[in-house]
């Protein structure tokens, strides 16, 4: 079990046992799309390490993170999601807004006019209303940002 708190759905994903829709892996980090995404193609960087905080990420993966994410913003553009824009959020802590207590960045395709839909997707983002299609959705970005990141490398 590696030591990963059992309740810690990341660890839990990392660990293999729980289901993501994962994009990419390296030593430090897995990617994968929010199954609760503000826009499409919402991607997470999550942790390997259970590290609640930036600040308990070990140097190695604090080193390694923002050029993992700048190459997920280039698979992102190249598929063509967040060519406007890409937000990068990590919400560090309780009263931040962190809904699970390890360390992941959020990369959320932007578009110009998109705000009152982004902001009415913050608010109603865990509702069970649409899974189904959403699955299916998710299934498509999948193929299609791992096609992108394969040309990134």
């Amino acid at each position: 079990m590696s030591g990963f708190p059992m309740d810690c759905v990341f660890c839990a994903i990392a660990g293999g046992r729980e289901p993501a829709h994962r994009l990419f892996e390296d030593e430090h980090f897995i990617v994968l799309l929010d199954i609760f995404p503000l826009r499409p193609a919402h991607v997470l960087i999550v942790a390997r390490e259970h590290a609640p905080h930036l600040s308990d990420l070990s140097a190695a993966a604090r080193d390694a993170l923002l050029a993992l994410a700048e190459r997920i913003g280039r698979a992102l553009r190249r598929a063509g999601f967040g060519v406007e824009g890409i937000n990068l959020l990590l919400n560090d802590g309780v009263a931040a807004n962190q809904h699970v207590a390890h360390l992941h960045l959020h990369l959320i395709p932007r578009r110009r006019g998109d705000l009152p839909r982004l902001l009415w997707r913050a608010l109603t983002r865990f509702l069970p209303v649409g899974r189904a299609s959403l699955q299916a959705r998710l299934q498509r970005e999948r193929e299609l940002l791992r096609t992108a990141l394969l040309r990134e490398v």
